[in-house]
Protein backbone atom coordinates (compact mmCIF):
# COMPACT_ATOMS: atom_id res chain seq x y z
CA UNK A 1 0.00 0.00 0.00
CA UNK A 2 2.96 2.10 -0.53
CA UNK A 3 2.81 5.21 -3.53
CA UNK A 4 5.78 5.50 -5.35
CA UNK A 5 8.56 8.90 -5.38
CA UNK A 6 6.72 10.28 -8.16
CA UNK A 7 2.76 9.85 -6.97
CA UNK A 8 3.80 11.22 -3.43
CA UNK A 9 5.52 14.44 -5.26
CA UNK A 10 2.02 15.02 -7.06
CA UNK A 11 0.02 14.35 -4.27
CA UNK A 12 2.13 16.76 -1.94
CA UNK A 13 1.72 19.52 -4.77
CA UNK A 14 -2.29 18.92 -5.00
CA UNK A 15 -2.52 19.40 -1.23
CA UNK A 16 -0.57 22.27 -1.18
CA UNK A 17 -2.74 24.31 -3.65
CA UNK A 18 -6.67 22.21 -3.56
CA UNK A 19 -9.44 23.47 -1.30
CA UNK A 20 -10.36 21.11 1.33
CA UNK A 21 -13.16 19.02 -0.55
CA UNK A 22 -10.50 18.82 -3.34
CA UNK A 23 -7.81 17.77 -0.37
CA UNK A 24 -10.69 14.34 1.12
CA UNK A 25 -11.65 13.27 -2.48
CA UNK A 26 -7.79 12.82 -3.51
CA UNK A 27 -6.50 11.30 -0.26
CA UNK A 28 -9.30 8.67 -0.27
CA UNK A 29 -9.23 8.24 -3.99
CA UNK A 30 -5.04 7.82 -3.55
CA UNK A 31 -5.83 5.14 0.09
CA UNK A 32 -8.46 3.47 -2.65
CA UNK A 33 -6.34 2.96 -4.88
CA UNK A 34 -3.45 1.88 -2.93
CA UNK A 35 -5.76 -0.80 -1.63
CA UNK A 36 -7.30 -2.02 -4.98
CA UNK A 37 -3.43 -2.30 -5.92
CA UNK A 38 -2.38 -4.33 -2.94
CA UNK A 39 -5.57 -6.78 -3.37
CA UNK A 40 -3.95 -7.29 -6.72
CA UNK A 41 -0.99 -7.98 -6.27
CA UNK A 42 -1.55 -10.41 -3.45
CA UNK A 43 -4.27 -12.31 -6.06
CA UNK A 44 -1.31 -12.47 -8.51
CA UNK A 45 1.37 -12.89 -6.55
CA UNK A 46 3.38 -10.25 -7.55
CA UNK A 47 3.86 -6.75 -8.24
CA UNK A 48 4.18 -4.98 -11.65
CA UNK A 49 7.39 -5.95 -13.39
CA UNK A 50 8.53 -8.54 -10.33
CA UNK A 51 9.28 -12.05 -11.18
CA UNK A 52 8.31 -14.53 -8.30
CA UNK A 53 7.79 -18.05 -8.35
CA UNK A 54 4.93 -17.37 -6.78
CA UNK A 55 3.26 -15.33 -9.29
CA UNK A 56 -0.15 -17.10 -11.01
CA UNK A 57 -0.68 -15.03 -13.96
CA UNK A 58 0.60 -11.13 -15.14
CA UNK A 59 -1.47 -7.89 -14.98
CA UNK A 60 -2.88 -6.95 -19.22
CA UNK A 61 -3.71 -2.88 -18.74
CA UNK A 62 -6.51 -1.54 -16.34
CA UNK A 63 -10.12 -0.70 -16.32
CA UNK A 64 -11.77 2.57 -14.52
CA UNK A 65 -14.26 2.40 -11.88
CA UNK A 66 -15.96 5.47 -10.79
CA UNK A 67 -17.40 5.06 -7.39
CA UNK A 68 -19.59 7.34 -5.70
CA UNK A 69 -18.64 8.41 -2.25
CA UNK A 70 -20.08 11.35 0.12
CA UNK A 71 -16.87 13.60 -0.38
CA UNK A 72 -17.93 13.34 -4.42
CA UNK A 73 -16.93 10.42 -7.29
CA UNK A 74 -13.82 8.91 -7.26
CA UNK A 75 -11.95 7.23 -10.24
CA UNK A 76 -10.37 3.80 -9.35
CA UNK A 77 -8.44 1.76 -11.60
CA UNK A 78 -8.69 -1.92 -10.90
CA UNK A 79 -6.12 -4.72 -13.10
CA UNK A 80 -7.07 -6.55 -16.08
CA UNK A 81 -5.18 -10.19 -16.15
CA UNK A 82 -4.48 -11.99 -18.81
CA UNK A 83 -5.92 -15.38 -17.05
CA UNK A 84 -9.17 -15.63 -15.02
CA UNK A 85 -10.54 -11.96 -13.98
CA UNK A 86 -10.03 -9.41 -10.67
CA UNK A 87 -12.00 -7.44 -8.59
CA UNK A 88 -11.68 -5.62 -5.56
CA UNK A 89 -13.89 -7.16 -2.53
CA UNK A 90 -13.73 -3.50 -1.08
CA UNK A 91 -16.11 -2.70 -4.15
CA UNK A 92 -19.33 -4.16 -4.58
CA UNK A 93 -19.57 -5.72 -8.67
CA UNK A 94 -21.65 -3.59 -10.84
CA UNK A 95 -22.33 -0.75 -7.97
CA UNK A 96 -20.73 2.61 -8.20
CA UNK A 97 -21.94 3.89 -4.83
CA UNK A 98 -20.17 3.40 -1.87
CA UNK A 99 -22.07 1.90 1.55
CA UNK A 100 -22.46 5.19 3.29
CA UNK A 101 -24.14 6.58 0.43
CA UNK A 102 -26.11 3.78 -0.58
CA UNK A 103 -27.47 3.70 3.20
CA UNK A 104 -28.57 7.54 2.39
CA UNK A 105 -30.28 6.85 -0.67
CA UNK A 106 -32.38 3.79 1.28
CA UNK A 107 -32.97 5.90 4.16
CA UNK A 108 -34.58 8.46 2.30
CA UNK A 109 -36.60 5.76 -0.19
CA UNK A 110 -37.65 4.76 2.97
CA UNK A 111 -39.10 8.21 3.88
CA UNK A 112 -40.88 8.67 0.75
CA UNK A 113 -38.59 10.54 -0.96
CA UNK A 114 -38.81 10.64 -4.74
CA UNK A 115 -36.41 8.75 -7.07
CA UNK A 116 -36.31 12.26 -8.53
CA UNK A 117 -35.10 14.07 -5.51
CA UNK A 118 -33.19 11.24 -4.56
CA UNK A 119 -30.87 12.15 -7.59
CA UNK A 120 -30.95 15.86 -6.44
CA UNK A 121 -29.70 14.27 -3.04
CA UNK A 122 -27.17 12.60 -4.30
CA UNK A 123 -25.66 15.36 -6.19
CA UNK A 124 -26.01 17.66 -3.18
CA UNK A 125 -23.75 14.89 -1.59
CA UNK A 126 -21.18 15.61 -4.00
CA UNK A 127 -21.99 12.95 -6.34
CA UNK A 128 -21.69 14.56 -9.91
CA UNK A 129 -23.03 11.98 -12.44
CA UNK A 130 -26.30 11.39 -10.13
CA UNK A 131 -28.19 8.02 -9.74
CA UNK A 132 -30.79 6.91 -12.16
CA UNK A 133 -34.02 5.72 -11.01
CA UNK A 134 -33.55 2.47 -12.14
CA UNK A 135 -30.81 2.75 -9.81
CA UNK A 136 -32.51 3.80 -7.03
CA UNK A 137 -35.29 1.29 -7.24
CA UNK A 138 -32.32 -1.78 -7.62
CA UNK A 139 -30.96 -0.68 -4.66
CA UNK A 140 -33.74 0.23 -2.46
CA UNK A 141 -35.08 -3.93 -3.38
CA UNK A 142 -32.74 -4.95 -1.19
CA UNK A 143 -34.73 -3.42 1.69
CA UNK A 144 -37.08 -6.24 0.86
CA UNK A 145 -35.06 -9.36 2.02
CA UNK A 146 -34.11 -7.29 4.80
CA UNK A 147 -37.23 -6.52 5.93
CA UNK A 148 -38.33 -10.28 4.96
CA UNK A 149 -35.72 -11.12 7.43
CA UNK A 150 -36.97 -9.02 10.26
CA UNK A 151 -40.42 -10.15 10.06
CA UNK A 152 -40.10 -13.53 9.61
CA UNK A 153 -37.43 -13.90 12.93
CA UNK A 154 -37.90 -16.27 15.93
CA UNK A 155 -39.41 -14.54 18.99
CA UNK A 156 -38.78 -17.65 21.53
CA UNK A 157 -35.49 -16.07 22.68
CA UNK A 158 -37.39 -14.43 25.66
CA UNK A 159 -40.47 -13.91 26.85
CA UNK A 160 -42.10 -10.98 26.40
CA UNK A 161 -44.78 -10.23 29.67
CA UNK A 162 -46.69 -6.77 27.20
CA UNK A 163 -47.39 -6.39 24.19
CA UNK A 164 -49.00 -3.42 22.56
CA UNK A 165 -50.72 -3.47 19.30
CA UNK A 166 -51.68 -0.11 17.33
CA UNK A 167 -52.46 0.42 13.77
CA UNK A 168 -52.33 3.66 11.20
CA UNK A 169 -52.95 4.07 7.95
CA UNK A 170 -51.29 5.40 5.58
CA UNK A 171 -51.46 5.88 1.58
CA UNK A 172 -50.07 3.17 -0.93
CA UNK A 173 -49.64 2.23 -4.37
CA UNK A 174 -51.79 -0.90 -5.07
CA UNK A 175 -52.40 -2.46 -8.94
CA UNK A 176 -51.22 1.08 -9.84
CA UNK A 177 -53.55 3.33 -7.78
CA UNK A 178 -52.73 5.10 -4.57
CA UNK A 179 -55.37 3.45 -1.51
CA UNK A 180 -55.29 4.01 2.02
CA UNK A 181 -53.76 0.98 3.61
CA UNK A 182 -54.13 -0.25 7.48
CA UNK A 183 -50.52 -0.76 9.31
CA UNK A 184 -50.30 -2.93 12.43
CA UNK A 185 -47.69 -3.53 14.36
CA UNK A 186 -47.14 -5.36 17.62
CA UNK A 187 -44.34 -3.87 20.25
CA UNK A 188 -43.08 -6.40 22.95
CA UNK A 189 -41.77 -5.27 26.50
CA UNK A 190 -39.83 -7.73 28.59
CA UNK A 191 -39.71 -8.22 32.16
CA UNK A 192 -36.33 -5.97 32.38
CA UNK A 193 -38.45 -3.36 30.35
CA UNK A 194 -36.54 -3.33 26.85
CA UNK A 195 -39.05 -2.82 23.99
CA UNK A 196 -38.83 -4.57 20.73
CA UNK A 197 -40.83 -4.56 17.91
CA UNK A 198 -42.26 -7.69 16.99
CA UNK A 199 -43.73 -7.48 13.89
CA UNK A 200 -45.97 -5.24 11.69
CA UNK A 201 -48.39 -5.95 8.61
CA UNK A 202 -50.22 -4.33 6.00
CA UNK A 203 -54.17 -4.73 4.95
CA UNK A 204 -57.10 -2.98 3.41
CA UNK A 205 -58.57 -2.69 6.87
CA UNK A 206 -58.46 -3.55 10.70
CA UNK A 207 -60.60 -6.31 10.69
CA UNK A 208 -61.26 -9.11 12.79
CA UNK A 209 -59.60 -11.48 10.52
CA UNK A 210 -56.61 -9.31 9.36
CA UNK A 211 -55.91 -9.15 13.32
CA UNK A 212 -56.15 -12.58 13.99
CA UNK A 213 -54.12 -13.91 11.54
CA UNK A 214 -51.62 -11.28 12.36
CA UNK A 215 -51.37 -12.79 16.18
CA UNK A 216 -51.63 -16.00 15.01
CA UNK A 217 -48.75 -15.15 12.74
CA UNK A 218 -46.47 -13.88 16.19
CA UNK A 219 -47.58 -16.81 18.26
CA UNK A 220 -45.95 -19.32 15.38
CA UNK A 221 -42.82 -17.26 15.46
CA UNK A 222 -42.41 -18.15 19.43
CA UNK A 223 -43.97 -14.86 20.97
CA UNK A 224 -44.60 -16.41 24.71
CA UNK A 225 -45.46 -15.39 28.37
CA UNK A 226 -47.62 -12.69 27.14
CA UNK A 227 -49.23 -11.22 30.58
CA UNK A 228 -50.77 -8.04 28.99
CA UNK A 229 -51.94 -6.53 26.00
CA UNK A 230 -52.44 -3.10 25.32
CA UNK A 231 -54.72 -1.65 22.50
CA UNK A 232 -57.35 0.52 21.63
CA UNK A 233 -61.33 0.15 22.11
CA UNK A 234 -61.53 -1.93 18.47
CA UNK A 235 -64.18 -4.69 18.87
CA UNK A 236 -61.93 -6.60 16.23
CA UNK A 237 -59.16 -6.31 17.65
CA UNK A 238 -60.63 -7.20 21.57
CA UNK A 239 -61.83 -9.91 19.68
CA UNK A 240 -58.74 -11.39 17.89
CA UNK A 241 -56.32 -10.49 21.59
CA UNK A 242 -59.41 -13.45 23.08
CA UNK A 243 -59.06 -15.31 20.53
CA UNK A 244 -55.31 -15.74 20.06
CA UNK A 245 -54.10 -14.32 23.38
CA UNK A 246 -55.81 -16.93 25.59
CA UNK A 247 -54.83 -16.18 29.44
CA UNK A 248 -53.61 -12.94 28.70
CA UNK A 249 -55.32 -9.87 30.50
CA UNK A 250 -56.29 -6.73 28.09
CA UNK A 251 -55.89 -3.03 28.81
CA UNK A 252 -57.38 0.18 27.15
CA UNK A 253 -54.58 2.33 26.10
CA UNK A 254 -54.30 5.29 27.85
CA UNK A 255 -53.25 7.56 24.94
CA UNK A 256 -56.44 6.56 22.83
CA UNK A 257 -58.96 6.53 25.76
CA UNK A 258 -57.41 10.34 26.45
CA UNK A 259 -57.93 11.38 22.86
CA UNK A 260 -61.51 9.61 22.79
CA UNK A 261 -62.35 11.37 26.04
CA UNK A 262 -60.69 15.04 24.80
CA UNK A 263 -62.63 14.54 21.21
CA UNK A 264 -66.13 15.03 23.35
CA UNK A 265 -64.62 17.71 25.83
CA UNK A 266 -64.30 21.44 24.08
CA UNK A 267 -62.75 24.23 25.54
CA UNK A 268 -59.42 24.42 27.89
CA UNK A 269 -58.50 21.68 29.69
CA UNK A 270 -56.83 20.86 32.84
CA UNK A 271 -55.50 18.11 35.38
CA UNK A 272 -54.70 19.54 38.50
CA UNK A 273 -52.68 17.46 40.99
CA UNK A 274 -53.79 18.86 44.54
CA UNK A 275 -51.83 17.72 47.75
CA UNK A 276 -49.13 16.99 45.35
CA UNK A 277 -46.64 15.73 48.11
CA UNK A 278 -48.58 13.14 48.35
CA UNK A 279 -47.85 11.76 44.71
CA UNK A 280 -44.19 12.83 45.30
CA UNK A 281 -43.43 10.60 48.01
CA UNK A 282 -44.37 7.38 45.96
CA UNK A 283 -41.64 6.61 42.88
CA UNK A 284 -44.51 4.69 40.82
CA UNK A 285 -46.83 7.73 40.70
CA UNK A 286 -43.77 10.13 40.10
CA UNK A 287 -42.94 8.21 36.90
CA UNK A 288 -46.86 8.01 35.76
CA UNK A 289 -47.03 11.76 36.66
CA UNK A 290 -44.57 12.09 34.00
CA UNK A 291 -45.41 10.02 31.36
CA UNK A 292 -48.44 12.10 31.62
CA UNK A 293 -47.21 15.31 31.48
CA UNK A 294 -45.44 14.66 28.89
CA UNK A 295 -48.78 13.17 26.43
CA UNK A 296 -50.24 16.45 27.75
CA UNK A 297 -48.19 18.29 25.48
CA UNK A 298 -49.73 16.61 22.65
CA UNK A 299 -53.22 16.85 23.56
CA UNK A 300 -53.12 20.45 24.42
CA UNK A 301 -53.99 19.67 28.37
CA UNK A 302 -52.55 22.26 30.65
CA UNK A 303 -51.40 20.53 34.05
CA UNK A 304 -51.66 22.52 37.56
CA UNK A 305 -49.49 21.37 40.73
CA UNK A 306 -50.45 22.44 43.71
CA UNK A 307 -47.35 21.94 46.65
CA UNK A 308 -48.16 23.88 49.75
CA UNK A 309 -44.49 23.46 51.24
CA UNK A 310 -41.31 23.18 49.12
CA UNK A 311 -39.84 21.57 51.93
CA UNK A 312 -41.80 18.26 51.33
CA UNK A 313 -39.78 17.49 48.65
CA UNK A 314 -37.27 16.94 51.34
CA UNK A 315 -39.54 13.48 52.29
CA UNK A 316 -38.88 12.18 48.65
CA UNK A 317 -36.19 9.67 48.58
CA UNK A 318 -32.66 10.56 49.66
CA UNK A 319 -31.03 13.55 48.68
CA UNK A 320 -28.95 11.79 45.83
CA UNK A 321 -32.07 9.04 44.80
CA UNK A 322 -33.41 9.05 41.73
CA UNK A 323 -37.12 9.97 43.12
CA UNK A 324 -35.59 13.18 44.40
CA UNK A 325 -34.30 14.16 41.13
CA UNK A 326 -37.26 12.88 38.92
CA UNK A 327 -39.72 15.64 41.70
CA UNK A 328 -37.47 18.28 40.88
CA UNK A 329 -37.16 17.49 37.43
CA UNK A 330 -40.94 18.09 37.29
CA UNK A 331 -40.85 21.04 39.20
CA UNK A 332 -38.22 22.20 36.63
CA UNK A 333 -40.67 21.43 34.04
CA UNK A 334 -43.31 23.89 35.15
CA UNK A 335 -43.48 26.48 32.47
CA UNK A 336 -45.10 28.46 35.34
CA UNK A 337 -44.71 28.67 38.85
CA UNK A 338 -46.98 31.22 41.28
CA UNK A 339 -45.66 31.79 44.41
CA UNK A 340 -47.75 32.71 47.27
CA UNK A 341 -47.15 34.23 51.26
CA UNK A 342 -44.97 31.91 52.79
CA UNK A 343 -44.42 30.90 56.14
CA UNK A 344 -40.62 33.26 57.26
CA UNK A 345 -38.90 29.61 57.52
CA UNK A 346 -40.33 28.34 54.12
CA UNK A 347 -39.33 31.23 52.30
CA UNK A 348 -35.42 30.18 51.97
CA UNK A 349 -35.91 26.54 50.60
CA UNK A 350 -38.85 28.03 48.52
CA UNK A 351 -36.43 30.83 47.17
CA UNK A 352 -33.61 27.89 46.41
CA UNK A 353 -35.37 25.54 45.10
CA UNK A 354 -36.89 27.73 42.44
CA UNK A 355 -33.71 29.60 41.64
CA UNK A 356 -35.08 32.59 42.91
CA UNK A 357 -33.36 36.22 42.01
CA UNK A 358 -32.21 38.24 44.85
CA UNK A 359 -34.74 40.93 43.80
CA UNK A 360 -37.75 38.07 43.39
CA UNK A 361 -36.75 36.74 46.95
CA UNK A 362 -37.09 40.07 48.14
CA UNK A 363 -40.87 40.55 47.36
CA UNK A 364 -41.45 36.82 49.53
CA UNK A 365 -42.21 38.32 52.70
CA UNK A 366 -44.28 41.25 51.50
CA UNK A 367 -46.91 39.12 49.35
CA UNK A 368 -50.56 39.52 50.66
CA UNK A 369 -53.33 37.83 51.27
CA UNK A 370 -54.23 36.98 47.05
CA UNK A 371 -50.98 37.95 45.85
CA UNK A 372 -49.27 35.71 43.62
CA UNK A 373 -45.28 36.08 42.34
CA UNK A 374 -45.81 34.50 39.16
CA UNK A 375 -42.38 33.24 37.40
CA UNK A 376 -42.89 33.22 33.87
CA UNK A 377 -39.45 31.97 32.21
CA UNK A 378 -36.82 34.15 32.90
CA UNK A 379 -39.26 36.96 34.02
CA UNK A 380 -41.62 37.59 37.25
CA UNK A 381 -44.47 39.41 37.67
CA UNK A 382 -46.37 40.13 41.59
CA UNK A 383 -49.93 40.01 40.11
CA UNK A 384 -53.15 39.99 42.88
CA UNK A 385 -55.83 37.67 41.74
CA UNK A 386 -59.71 38.44 42.14
CA UNK A 387 -61.59 35.28 43.05
CA UNK A 388 -65.24 34.89 41.43
CA UNK A 389 -67.97 33.17 43.90
CA UNK A 390 -67.86 30.25 41.81
CA UNK A 391 -64.07 29.69 41.81
CA UNK A 392 -64.56 30.60 45.60
CA UNK A 393 -66.26 27.48 46.01
CA UNK A 394 -64.99 25.52 43.78
CA UNK A 395 -61.63 25.60 45.37
CA UNK A 396 -62.18 26.99 49.82
CA UNK A 397 -61.97 23.87 50.97
CA UNK A 398 -63.74 25.20 54.45
CA UNK A 399 -67.10 26.09 52.76
CA UNK A 400 -68.04 21.98 52.09
CA UNK A 401 -67.65 21.82 56.29
CA UNK A 402 -70.16 24.79 56.78
CA UNK A 403 -72.77 24.06 54.30
CA UNK A 404 -75.32 21.79 55.64
CA UNK A 405 -77.50 21.35 52.58
CA UNK A 406 -74.52 18.66 51.14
Amino acid sequence: MTLNQSALLELTDVLRTADGGKVMRLMLSAMLQALVDAEATAAIGANPYEHTPSRTTQRNGTREKTVSTTAGDLMVKIPKLRAGSFFPSLLAPRRRIDVALYAVVMEAYVHGVSTRKVDDLVAALGVDAGISKSEVSRICADLDADVALFQGRELDEQAFPYVFVDATYCKARVAGRVVSQAVVIATGVSADGRREVLGSAVGDSETEDFWTEFLRGLRERGLHGVQLVISDHHRGLMNAIDAVMVGASWQRCRVHFMRNVLAKVGGPRWVIYDEAWRLLRQPALLARMQSQWKLSRGLGIANLMIIHRLSDLEAVGNADSEARALALGLLADCSTKIIYQQESSEAPRTAEVLGLSVTERGELPDLQRGEGLWRVGQRAFVVRHLVTDGELQLFDTNFRMFDVSR
